[in-house]
C-alpha cells in the first residue's frame, strides 16, 4: 500500500531506547546536543518580532511565485552589508525551510534515481530528503588530518553519467570546516568539466570560530550553476519563523533558465505565508543582536571544551572552524563503540551526547556536543562526561 521511498526502519535504536527509558524515570539529563536556539536561553526582542505581524497587508493576498520583493531585497542586503556581495533580488527565491529549498533544486536538476554527491560525515537530513524526491545521494569523503579536508579522489570515483550536481555544507555540520578556496577551484573545474551544478548549504556561514576572519559566500561563485542556500532559522536563531532561501548564480545562460524554471517549481507550491514574508525585514534584523549572543556562546563554550580536553588522554578535540558543534574522538584505549559509550554516558553521567554515527562518522570513535548549550550546562556535562585525574 506504502511508496517503496518512505520505507524507512521506524523502530526505535538502542540509544532512543536507552534515552527514554532514562526520562521515563524522571532522571534530569544535561542536554549537549541541543539544537533548537529558541530553548538556549538567548535574550529576544519579543516587541519588535511580535509587532512585525502587525501589518495590514498581511491580510490581502497577492502571491509573487519567488517571494515577496521586499523580503528579497533584505536578503540581497544582508549578502551586500554582511559579506560584501552583490546579488540581484531577482536571482533569490523564498521558501519555507532550507529542506524545502533542496526539493526544488533536486526536482529542478534531477530525473527519478539520478544521484547528487553529498559529504560524508554530515547532517543526517540529506538521506530523508534525497528518498523522498526520488534521488540517490552518492557520499564523499571528508578526511581529517589536524584539519578537514574533502578527498577529491573520492569525488572523482563515484561521478557517473547520473551525477547531477556536488552538495557542499559550508561550514560542515558537525565538523565545522569550510570549503577553502584551493578547494572551490576544484569542485569548479570537476562541474564545468561534467556540466554538474553545486549545492551549498551556509546555514551556519555566520559562526565562525575565530574573531575577525572573514568567511566568503558562494553567491560569488559565477563560474558554475551554483544554488545557496539559507534561511532565518540559524543566522536570525528564529526556526519557529519558516523562511530561507536559495540564490542562484552562475554563468548567465544556465542561471536564467535554472531562474525560469525554479519560478515554476515555487508557483506551483507558493509555501511561504504573506504574514511572516510582510514581516521579514523586521524579523531578519533580528540576526544581528542574535549573532551576537551565539557568537560569543560557542566562542566560550570552545575555549572551555579546550581547555577541559587538553592533557585528557580519553579524548581528542578535533579542529573545527566554525558552526555550533564539536566533535570529540575516544582515545584509543576505549573498547566500546560510540552508540555503546554514548549510552554509558546517558546512563552513568545523565549527559546527553550525540554518537558520531549518526552523521555517518566512520570508525565508530565518535561523539559530538553542541556548542550553543546554555555556558553553565556546558561545562557541567562536560565535566561530568570527562574522566577524573
Amino acid at each position: 500500500m506504502f511508496a517503496q521511498r518512505t520505507n524507512w526502519k521506524l523502530t526505535p535504536n538502542r540509544y532512543a531506547r536507552a534515552l527514554e527509558e532514562m526520562r521515563s524515570c524522571g532522571q534530569k539529563l544535561i542536554d549537549l546536543t541541543v539544537s533548537n536556539p529558541t530553548e538556549c536561553g538567548l535574550q529576544y526582542d519579543s516587541a519588535a518580532i511580535l509587532g512585525a505581524f502587525q501589518s495590514p497587508r498581511a491580510l490581502t493576498y497577492a502571491p509573487e511565485a519567488k517571494g515577496l520583493l521586499a523580503a528579497r531585497e533584505e536578503v540581497a542586503r544582508y549578502y551586500r552589508e554582511d559579506h560584501g556581495e552583490n546579488v540581484d533580488p531577482g536571482a533569490l527565491l523564498l521558501t519555507t525551510s532550507t529542506s524545502e529549498a533542496y526539493t526544488y533544486v533536486f526536482r529542478l536538476l534531477c530525473d527519478p534515481h539520478d544521484e547528487v554527491l553529498v559529504p560524508k560525515p554530515s547532517y543526517p537530513l540529506f538521506e530523508f530528503l534525497g528518498d523522498l524526491q526520488d534521488v540517490r545521494l552518492v557520499p564523499y569523503s571528508l578526511h581529517y588530518a589536524q584539519g578537514w579536508f574533502i578527498d577529491f579522489a573520492s569525488i572523482v570515483g563515484v561521478l557517473t553519467p547520473r551525477t547531477r550536481a556536488i552538495l557542499l555544507v559550508h561550514p560542515n555540520n558537525p565538523t565545522g570546516s569550510y570549503v577553502k578556496p584551493e578547494e572551490l577551484q576544484r569542485l569548479n573545474d570537476i562541474c564545468r568539466e561534467r556540466e554538474l551544478a553545486l549545492i551549498v548549504d551556509e546555514v551556519f556561514l555566520d559562526y565562525g570560530l575565530s574573531p575577525g576572519v572573514a568567511r566568503k559566500s558562494f553567491v560569488a561563485n559565477r563560474e558554475v550553476l551554483t544554488f545557496t542556500l539559507s534561511g532565518l532559522s540559524k543566522i536570525a536563531a528564529l526556526p519557529q519563523m519558516k523562511v530561507a532561501w536559495v540564490a542562484t548564480t552562475g554563468p548567465e545562460e544556465l542561471t536564467h533558465t535554472a531562474l525560469e524554471r525554479l519560478e515554476i517549481i515555487a508557483d506551483t507550491y507558493l509555501s511561504v505565508n504573506a504574514p511572516t514574508q510582510w514581516a521579514f525585514p523586521a524579523l531578519f534584523a533580528q540576526r544581528l543582536p542574535l549573532r551576537a549572543q551565539l557568537l560569543e556562546r560557542i566562542r566560550e563554550n570552545w575555549e572551555y571544551l579546550q581547555g577541559a580536553i587538553a592533557g585528557k588522554c580519553a579524548y581528542e578535540l578535533l579542529h573545527a572552524e566554525g558552526g555550533w558543534y564539536a566533535v570529540l574522538r575516544v582515545g584509543g584505549g576505549s573498547h566500546k563503540d560510540d552508540e555503546d559509550l554514548a549510552i554509558e554516558i546517558i546512563q552513568k553521567a545523565q549527559v546527553l551526547v550525540h554518537p558520531g554515527h549518526f552523521y555517518d562518522f566512520a570508525g565508530g570513535d565518535c561523539l559530538v556536543v553542541s556548542l550553543i548549550t546554555r555556558p553553565g550546562d556546558f561545562r557541567e556535562g562536560i565535566s561530568a562526561i570527562l574522566p577524573k585525574t
